[in-house]
């Protein structure tokens, strides 16, 4: 077993590392630990090319800057519901997508949830709150921890309008109305939600979870932005 330095070619796979195991065992140089190893971002198997140097996968990953999500999100009614999870009054079907662990089948999700009505988009285990920014303007997003104070950072201008509890480890937006017509019931809600009073009108959710440089977790003083929205 040898380690020779692991060029992923754009995609992210096997935890970042620079280096690889390679093995030598079955007649011909291979990779244990890449064996089932599919890139973050486009949920491709690890197809690799291995010299006495490197070993480099085959193609590159097709979105090496990762994956944004647009979602458009008409609210005529003025209410929106917030809340993590409103399964099953809106959902996909995972077997028609990529794997849920990539960025892509991520966003296959997101978009699915778009075409039934509903703004939707990964966080982690968060619990992040909508805030509204300033006109118009919204995030989703997870602030900041001041230890000199004991308490989050909030910035300047922000209003915090719903806390999302993430059991389900999502956002998941609805015009209130909309909901209610497809059968939605606050009593069968799993987790805590809000209704939150808008201005009526269609608010696009633009989703950065799956972007190469985005971070779940604060960094500074600065919160992690899931999503900006902004009512058009």
């Amino acid at each position: 077993m040898r380690q020779l330095p692991f060029n992923q070619n754009g995609h992210e796979i096997y935890d970042r590392s620079k280096y690889v195991a390679v093995s030598e065992s079955l007649g011909e140089p291979w990779c244990p630990d890449l064996i089932s190893a599919r890139c973050f971002f486009c949920d491709r198997y690890a197809e690799l090319d291995i010299s006495d140097t490197e070993v480099k996968m085959r193609t590159p990953c097709p979105w090496p800057n990762g994956l944004v999500s647009e979602t458009p999100l008409p609210v005529p009614s003025g209410k929106i519901i917030v809340t993590d999870d409103l399964r099953p009054v809106y959902d996909w079907a995972e077997d028609e997508m990529a794997s849920y662990n990539s960025a892509l089948g991520q966003k296959q999700a997101i978009s699915a949830m778009a075409y039934e009505g509903c703004a939707y988009g990964p966080v982690g285990n968060t619990c992040p709150s909508l805030y509204q920014t300033g006109d118009d303007s919204y995030v989703i997003a997870s602030l900041a921890y001041d230890e000199d104070t004991d308490g989050e950072i909030l910035p300047e201008g922000w209003t915090e309008l719903a806390g999302i509890i993430t059991d389900l480890w999502a956002y998941s937006i609805a015009d209130y109305d909309a909901w209610r017509a497809r059968g939605g019931d606050e009593e069968k809600l799993r987790g805590m939600y809000a209704v939150v009073e808008v201005p009526p009108g269609v608010y696009v959710f633009t989703y950065h979870g799956g972007e190469r440089t985005f971070s779940r977790d604060p960094v500074g003083k600065d919160p992690a932005i899931f999503a900006h929205v902004r009512r058009q």
